[in-house]
């Protein structure tokens, strides 16, 4: 047996992957938010949707067989559908920046999204005809940097865990041959975080069925992987939902995870035990962050 060290980034947060940035903004009002995550150019990403009940914006066009080899951001907002409007925001900001595909008189970014439930959170809901989040996209953008906030941030602000309180957090971890890997979640679940996983035991929230559900968020690795690696990465990436979260993936969860690679380090021999291991270093990640979310 081969035993791979790593440890946690130099922040430990999902920007120790080079190249990319993270910006949150909230409506205290409304008890929301929404966090962008933004690529200095193009990235490779794929995407792992799990739950029974997603909400999500151009996922289908990270699907390898599709046309769109790499994309210009990534949104993850409250507001179920009402939240999908943040990445319009984030969309329309880019493209009068130049940014997206060169296609006619306009670039045309392409900005997947999903979004979580927290509609029964308490805050202020009566928005009328125009939803806080395109608002909240166009904010989260302009606040880009490589710092992280975590808890009560971005599209963790009104998150709930189970009949706790949820929130956003990241985490990394780097081999000592230079791969890192690192992860942003935003806990919303209808599951107990950091529950009692005893054997036959199976905790259900006594909140109802509806509401207050969806754990989102997004890996990344400086590897070069193009949409097929990142998709396998995404799907060995959400089984540390599986490990901090119980129960996860019901009927009642929109639960997704977006990979992204950035191609600043190339994979060195077979792809494939590489992509195992990466993946396996995403979920530890993945679960780090699920921790660091729901501290109190």
């Amino acid at each position: 047996m081969v035993q791979i060290l790593a440890k946690p980034g130099e922040r430990d947060r999902f920007t120790d992957v080079k190249g990319l940035k993270v910006g949150q903004a909230h409506d205290a009002l409304v008890q929301t938010g929404v966090t962008v995550i933004m690529p200095d150019n193009p990235i490779v990403m794929g995407v792992d949707v799990r739950g029974g009940g997603p909400g999500t914006r151009d996922t289908d066009a990270l699907d390898p067989t599709c046309l769109v080899e790499k994309v210009h951001g990534l949104v993850l907002a409250g507001g179920s559908v009402f939240g999908l409007a943040a990445a319009d925001g984030v969309s329309a900001c880019l493209s009068e920046q130049g940014i997206g595909l060169p296609f006619g008189p306009r670039t045309i970014p392409v900005v997947p999204s999903a979004i979580l439930f927290d509609l029964m959170n308490g805050g202020d809901k009566n928005w009328g005809t125009e939803p806080p989040y395109r608002a909240l996209g166009v904010e989260a953008l302009g606040a880009i940097s490589s710092k992280v906030a975590h808890g009560k941030a971005g599209a963790g602000y009104g998150a709930t865990a189970g009949a706790a309180t949820g929130g956003i957090a990241s985490a990394s971890l780097v081999t000592e041959d230079g791969i890192i890997v690192s992860a942003i979640v935003a806990v919303n679940s209808f599951g107990i975080a950091n529950g009692d996983h005893t054997h036959g035991v199976v905790d259900m929230p006594k909140l109802g069925f509806v509401g207050t559900n969806t754990t989102i968020g997004a890996v990344a690795t400086n590897l070069a992987l193009d949409k097929a690696g990142c998709t396998r990465l995404a799907m060995m990436a959400q089984d540390g939902y599986a490990r901090s979260i119980r129960p996860i993936h019901t009927p009642f969860d929109g639960d997704t995870v977006f990979a992204m690679a950035t191609g600043d380090k190339q994979v060195d021999g077979e792809l494939a035990p590489t992509l195992a291991l990466v993946g396996t270093l995403a979920a530890d990640c993945v679960v780090r962050a699920i921790e660091k979310a729901v501290e109190p």
